[in-house]
């Protein structure tokens, strides 16, 4: 197994732990715990520049890595901070904190910010074969860096019609099914799955393969967690187009929609 410095590791989650705490700090203020979804994309950049820069990797894959990283990253923490402003806490967020009275504020350090930079720090080790450059990279290597190229691609632009959707659909109860969320009822979550599977793939090709665990974790959180079930569930209950829609269209992985 090649993970480079346990040092290393625990410094970049240290960082993680501390933006987490700052996080959960603004919380109560705003007293909205879902400020946290903004922040989950910047952990991995955090994780990423504060591992580099304790290893002192210069091999290009690791320059292709982060900025990988940080264009996914940054534009998906400033895509949800925008869809989010001025909304108040998410439907979620309000639920989990109506099950965990009382205190949930002190608790929601715990259940929230530190859960999420721990998740944030387990999916994010691949990363670490391939900015410790302990082997070089190959081929196989920058495949990899294609399929994370391609679904972040593929999140941005299902991301980007689901905003012109909502700023232009004339009733609350209209569905978006065009465009890729007439394939998927979820491809910006299989975007983000591909994303991953990518950074795999590149890891395993540097002596990574054991990291396979980051992959299927983002996949299973996405797909049986946070991700699908909690939106569905929700949007189930509001909306009978929704009930409909989820007769036609494929779950996860983009496919021909139903008659």
């Amino acid at each position: 197994m090649n993970f480079g410095g346990l040092g290393e590791l625990w410094f970049s989650l240290s960082i993680m732990l501390a933006m987490a705490f700052v996080a959960w700090l603004v919380s109560l203020k705003l007293h909205d715990v879902s400020i946290v979804d903004s922040l989950w994309s910047i952990f991995f950049i955090a994780f990423a520049l504060s591992f580099a820069w304790r290893m002192r990797s210069d091999a290009m894959a690791a320059y292709v890595a982060i900025g990988l990283i940080l264009l996914w990253g940054l534009r998906l923490s400033a895509y949800i901070t925008i869809r989010n402003h001025g909304k108040g806490e998410d439907r979620r967020y309000q639920a989990i904190r109506a099950r965990n009275q009382p205190n949930f504020e002190f608790k929601s350090f715990y259940l929230i910010f530190v859960l999420q930079a721990v998740l944030a720090a387990i999916v994010a080790m691949p990363l670490a074969p391939i900015l410790n450059g302990a082997q070089h990279a190959n081929i196989v290597t920058y495949a990899g860096f294609v399929i994370v190229a391609f679904g972040a691609m593929f999140e941005t632009v299902a991301d980007a019609q689901m905003a012109r959707f909502k700023a232009t659909r004339t009733s609350q109860d209209e569905v978006m099914n065009r465009g890729l969320w007439r394939y998927s009822r979820h491809p910006n979550y299989f975007g983000e799955a591909t994303f991953w599977w990518g950074i795999w793939i590149a890891s395993a090709s540097m002596g990574g393969a054991w990291t396979v665990f980051s992959p299927l974790l983002m996949t299973w959180l996405l797909t049986r967690v946070s991700g699908v079930p909690l939106l569905e569930a929700d949007l189930q209950k509001r909306s009978a187009a929704y009930r409909e829609y989820l007769t036609t269209t494929p779950r996860f992985v983009p496919w021909r929609p139903k008659r």
